[in-house]
């Protein structure tokens, strides 16, 4: 009899425990976990939780990360400890070159004066083709990895003219600062930090050469599992990117302390941002190839790229929902 009892309890617990860790299963499917950075339409969508509020509708909740760069979180994206994220241009194609099991879900309109080469206000360099046998920092693999590839193109140099120095944000500044490089190429809000607070000169935006597009990617597995969410995350995002448009000033007033940086400096950045995150076009999509073409051709990526390969499409159903 103790035995049979024995047994039933074993059953039950056995039974308890499975089911427990269903819910905590299901739970965990249920956290969409987005990577975001300094600066951007998502920490303004972060600040205002409407994300939130909307997706617990959905029994989904919402769980915020922070990156310093693109690289670093697309690396995040790549081994699954998020979901979501944003990045400029070049990241998703070296990460796409690395192996991640990634997609483009969205993108934002052009931003090419938000990234430039700059130099120190008292540098004797006026060019970019001044450039040549200097150092140049840069973050690698970010956004401004592509402006650089192609400003020195426009200037007759090649990549191999300049010496990199590849550095994070943070780190390249102060090696700006200290003298022990030449230019550096950096977008916002870095950017207008240092042209403001340290009044370095712009050498060279993206104007004419190269879009800055800043790109919302999701994981395969994610973006195919939870159509619904990508497509609600994206109209969210939308929708504070066009309230961003309109209201600079107010952005500002938001945005500023979270940068930590003065109004002035933080209003600068914003009006120079591109909002109103729109599904890819083939325009686009044919940018972004040319692109990871680039940076093949330069064997900084060991193998082409189709990036039409790895565009998300939201399914019919999803795409009609209201």
């Amino acid at each position: 009899m103790r035995t049979v009892i024995l047994r039933r309890g074993l059953v039950a617990l056995f039974a308890a425990a499975v089911s427990f860790g269903a819910i905590v299963q299901a739970q965990a499917a249920e956290t969409l976990r987005i990577g975001y950075q300094k600066y951007g339409t998502l920490v303004l969508l972060k600040a205002k939780g409407t994300l939130e509020k909307r997706l617990a509708a959905q029994g989904v909740n919402v769980q915020w990360t922070e990156f310093p760069g693109g690289p670093q979180l697309l690396e995040g994206l790549n081994v699954g400890s998020i979901d979501f994220g944003v990045t400029g241009e070049t990241p998703p194609v070296f990460a796409q070159a690395a192996g991640a099991d990634l997609l483009y879900v969205a993108y934002e309109p052009p931003a090419p004066t938000s990234e430039a080469i700059l130099v120190p206000k008292d540098s004797p360099i006026k060019s970019v083709a001044e450039l040549k046998g200097k150092k140049v920092v840069l973050n690698k693999g970010s956004n401004v990895h592509y402006l650089l590839v192609r400003a020195l193109e426009d200037a007759g140099l090649k990549y191999t003219d300049i010496q990199t120095v590849f550095l994070p944000p943070a780190d390249a500044r102060a090696a700006f600062e200290r003298g022990s490089v030449d230019a550096w190429v950096i977008w916002d809000p870095y950017q207008a930090a240092a042209e403001k607070q340290l009044q370095a000169r712009t050498l060279r935006d993206g104007t004419g050469i190269a879009d800055n597009h800043q790109f919302y990617l999701a994981t395969k597995p994610y973006a195919e599992k939870h159509p619904e969410v990508i497509k609600a995350l994206v109209e969210e995002v939308r929708a504070v990117g066009e309230w961003s448009k309109a209201n600079p000033q107010e952005v500002t007033e938001q945005v500023a302390p979270l940068l930590g940086l003065p109004a002035d400096i933080t209003l600068t950045s914003v009006k120079r941002q591109g909002y109103g995150a729109l599904f890819l076009t083939p325009e686009v999509v044919a940018a972004q190839q040319k692109i990871a073409d680039t940076f093949y051709q330069l064997k900084l990526i060991p193998k082409p790229l189709s990036i039409k390969d790895v565009i998300w499409t939201p399914p019919a159903a999803v795409a009609k929902a209201p």
